[in-house]
């Protein structure tokens, strides 16, 4: 039995948090509340890697003016249905940089076809709904 150093490089860490930034910060239960967003959910988006949250000296999470934004876009992509894993792959784009605009344009593009496809299946049902509306308020409701 040969003793043969192991000479495969270890694998790299997760990413720490960054350091509390000097500028103004908000708690997760601040963002929490003004965002509508639960603590928990907050807490789940750092942990699938949408939110890379700054802690401070007590291991605190201190959200930023910027951190905040994302948040409330992240929000208003779930409002449309879209799936974690794309809103993750929207963000693993981005963090790539300019050179994956194009793709980053086709993900919202095809997004804003499916809100339109909802929109539309909406308002056929609320045209049913005013229809029935229009029927009980002339004493013909069936």
């Amino acid at each position: 039995m040969t003793n043969e150093l192991d000479t495969r490089p270890a694998p790299a860490p997760p990413p720490a948090a960054p350091t509390a930034p000097a500028g103004p910060t908000e708690s997760i239960a601040d963002v929490a509340e003004r965002t509508g967003v639960t603590a928990h959910t907050l807490r789940y988006y750092e942990r699938i890697g949408l939110l890379n949250v700054a802690r401070d000296h007590a291991g605190h999470r201190r959200y930023t003016p910027d951190d905040v934004d994302r948040v409330v876009f992240i929000a208003r992509l779930r409002q449309t249905d879209m799936p974690i894993r794309d809103i993750q792959r929207y963000f693993d784009l981005v963090a790539q940089g300019p050179s994956t605009e194009p793709e980053r344009l086709a993900l919202m593009r095809a997004q804003r076809d499916a809100v339109r496809a909802q929109l539309d299946a909406l308002h056929k049902a609320l045209d049913a709904v005013e229809h029935k509306i229009t029927l009980y308020g002339r004493g013909e409701g069936c």
